[in-house]
């Protein structure tokens, strides 16, 4: 498998499917631009070496065709900000004008094409649609690793068309070596932080990470499936009631594993799912009939601290509350706060999911952790173990 590192473009025409799926605000401007940041090495690397960069993407969710509110035409502002360069845009993404404007690109040159999910073909891994895109290029680069677990004809189907000419950009390379080394590679002691609504949604990471961890932090509203599968009371706390077995399950299987499991020793209660709602404090497992609890007290933010500072490896997936409403976002502030700490005296680590990241995010924290995965669903499932289609087609030989 070829090497971006040590990969010569000069004169090639290369296609890479980024993930420029950012906000935009009501002005249609791109509001976080994170994700267009990070392809910037690759597409840097590509121009410099006197190679044309063909940039696909998808963007938010267009139902039924061409919208002009998922027009990529709006990230290229941004884009060309950032790479301080003029930008060619085709206002289509296949099609007679769009190869000719392919075929025109001059060394150096970026061409981005119009959304790929404009067409149905693309969410379903057309083949044709895919070697429609592949035509006029020489080399496929896959760099959008929030969208490796899909196997849609831009980032699976188009890999059959370059045999041998295909490899990974700089941002999916960062991405695999971070949870490898989490999953594969860890210093101990490991700690994985698990947070977030259900349990059913983490049950397949959670059993993969058994082999791999010394700790396994659990938060956020599936802690109460815990609590109430071990006998706890937790008024009106979230609780997966079809899932009492499988907390328990999981619980003896820590044990027989030896990996230690923390649950929250105190609860921030809400008598109503409310912003404004009033708050009371209780033992985790003593929620007053009426309530429900929606984020980690004091007590368990300064246990959880204390086992993620002496931590050596750390994973993070899952807010520890109701993180976006202001009364119950401190646990979760507080444990983005720990894991800073602990990276600085030298531990590893990495943060994936949403509410996660917006809470390194908003801590202004991002440059003082190890890594922050771009890609939500494609992580939790490569650290579930599954085999991502996206990176699948890049490492096979045909």
């Amino acid at each position: 498998m070829k090497s971006i590192d040590n990969y010569n473009f000069a004169g090639k025409k290369v296609i890479v499917r980024v993930d420029f799926n950012v906000p935009l605000d009501s002005d249609l401007k791109v509001t976080d631009n994170t994700r267009i940041r990070g392809a910037l090495p690759t597409i840097m690397k590509i121009t410099s070496d006197g190679g044309s960069a063909i940039l696909m993407s998808h963007l938010g969710r267009p139902k039924e065709g061409p919208e002009d509110k998922f027009s990529l035409k709006h990230v290229i502002p941004e884009l060309s900000s950032l790479t301080g360069k003029d930008i060619l845009f085709a206002d289509d993404c296949l099609g007679d004008k769009t190869i000719e404007m392919k075929k025109n690109l001059n060394p150096g040159e970026i061409l981005v094409l119009e959304n790929l999910r404009f067409y149905k073909e693309e969410a379903k891994g057309d083949e044709q649609f895919a070697r429609s895109l592949a035509e006029g290029c020489d080399v496929y680069v896959n760099d959008a690793f929030g969208t490796a677990h899909r196997a849609h004809a831009s980032t699976t189907i188009i890999a059959r068309f370059f045999p041998v000419e295909k490899l990974f950009g700089f941002l999916i390379n960062s991405e695999l070596k971070s949870m490898d080394r989490v999953v594969n590679d860890s210093e101990k002691p490991c700690t994985a932080i698990m947070g977030g609504a259900k349990v059913s949604d983490k049950i397949l990471i959670i059993k993969n990470l058994l082999d791999r961890v010394d700790h396994l932090i659990i938060g956020g509203g599936m802690a109460y499936t815990f609590m109430k599968a071990m006998g706890g009371k937790i008024g009106n706390s979230l609780c997966e009631e079809d899932k009492l077995d499988l907390a328990l399950e999981i619980i003896d299987e820590a044990k027989r594993k030896n990996v230690k499991l923390h649950l929250p020793v105190d609860s921030v209660n809400a008598d109503r799912f409310d912003a404004e709602a009033n708050v009371s404090l209780s033992a985790a497992d003593n929620v007053s009939d009426g309530w429900m609890g929606l984020d980690i007290g004091v007590e368990t933010i300064a246990d959880f601290s204390n086992i993620i500072q002496s931590s050596k490896t750390i994973l993070w997936n899952g807010p520890m509350g109701v993180f976006e409403m202001e009364k119950f976002s401190k646990g979760t502030s507080e444990i983005a706060k720990a894991i800073a700490v602990a990276t600085e005296k030298g531990a590893f680590s990495l943060i994936g999911g949403g509410d996660s990241v917006a809470a390194i995010n908003k801590n202004k924290l991002a440059d003082r952790v190890s890594y922050v995965s771009t890609g939500g669903g494609a992580m939790l499932e490569y650290l579930e173990g599954k085999v991502l289609p996206g990176i699948a087609a890049i490492r096979s030989n045909s």
